[in-house]
């Protein structure tokens, strides 16, 4: 039997369930990236201790990535399991295996970030040679295993348990669609900035280079997987929105002269596109709503998502 002060507790944990569990999200990255740094030498006192991920070579620079993903994983679960106990665990279980969405979404969810991606790398390599896709060889065998496994699998289905299973799914009672994705886009900005921090920025000034690469795709491309999951209730959806936009650069970018200058530009143009497919869809779903016959109100993507609505078809 809960206390009086365990009730209350837990009563201000669920008036602030998304300020907690983003509070626990940046305190257990810290906390997990001091170790695992610890354990990869980035904070030893040896002459040839790595500078960058990148420095760690091999399947090691993958597995750096693990202990952030992680902690958006375990304080959505904390936070989850302190504010709604095992009713809240059960219907994140619930989004999070829904696969019956349509073969549609799956296509939206794969393919849009790779066919935006390939068709502006060749329109810009028409101004430089740097920008030609280039894609992975199979030198190193075990870093692409790491590649596909880490980044394919577990970086997205350990962040998005998190950033779309609770903090989407909360947001959305109480803002519409694009303030949603504006606010967990820009948090989830500022949680890759170490990871940017890390790598290498060529001939461009930190201070430019972080908040472009944290910011100018993430954002607009958040908004766009809010919108997928305000339209099919799922969880996998954005995983496989999220393996898509992380996964290519890996397959696709690795020219050595991608880096630098033509890095940045390219998370530039991507960028400016994505804003533009988000204006494209604010005005498609305003003139939908401006119809007589449509009667989907909930898919108001300036408008908060009620607690309780009619769930997709072919959604459980």
């Amino acid at each position: 039997m809960e206390t009086r002060q365990q009730r209350s507790f837990r009563a201000f944990i669920e008036r602030h369930a998304v300020l907690a569990f983003y509070v626990l999200v940046f305190a257990l990255q810290v906390g997990l990236y001091l170790l695992a740094f610890l354990g990869t030498g980035f904070l030893g006192t040896g002459t040839e201790q790595p500078t960058s991920v990148a420095d760690l070579g091999g399947p090691l620079q993958y597995l750096a990535l693990l202990p952030g993903s992680l902690a958006v994983a375990m304080a959505a679960i904390t936070v989850i399991a302190l504010a709604f106990g095992r009713v809240g665990l059960r219907e994140l279980r619930s989004r999070l295996f829904r696969w019956r969405v349509g073969i549609h979404w799956y296509a939206v969810a794969l393919l849009t970030a790779p066919l935006l991606m390939t068709a502006l790398l060749y329109t810009l390599s028409l101004t430089s040679q740097a920008f030609l896709p280039t894609v992975i060889t199979m030198d190193d065998i075990a870093s692409l295993i790491m590649a596909v496994v880490v980044v394919g699998l577990l970086v997205p289905f350990f962040e998005e348990l998190g950033w779309t299973g609770f903090a989407t799914h909360e947001l959305r009672k109480r803002h519409g669609v694009v303030a949603t994705g504006l606010i967990v886009g820009l948090l989830w900005g500022l949680w890759h900035v170490p990871l940017y921090m890390a790598t290498g920025s060529g001939n461009i000034p930190m201070a430019l280079y972080v908040p472009v690469m944290a910011f100018s795709i993430l954002l607009p491309f958040r908004v766009l997987m809010v919108w997928v999951y305000d339209h099919t209730q799922s969880v996998l959806m954005a995983m496989l929105m999220h393996l898509s936009i992380t996964v290519y650069p890996l397959v696709f970018l690795n020219s050595p002269e991608m880096v630098g200058g033509p890095d940045f530009i390219f998370n530039l143009v991507v960028g400016a596109t994505l804003w533009v497919l988000v204006v494209l869809l604010v005005a498609a779903d305003r003139r939908e709503r401006s119809r007589p016959e449509s009667g989907q109100a909930w898919h108001d993507v300036t408008q908060p998502r009620p607690d309780k609505v009619r769930r997709p078809r072919g959604t459980r």
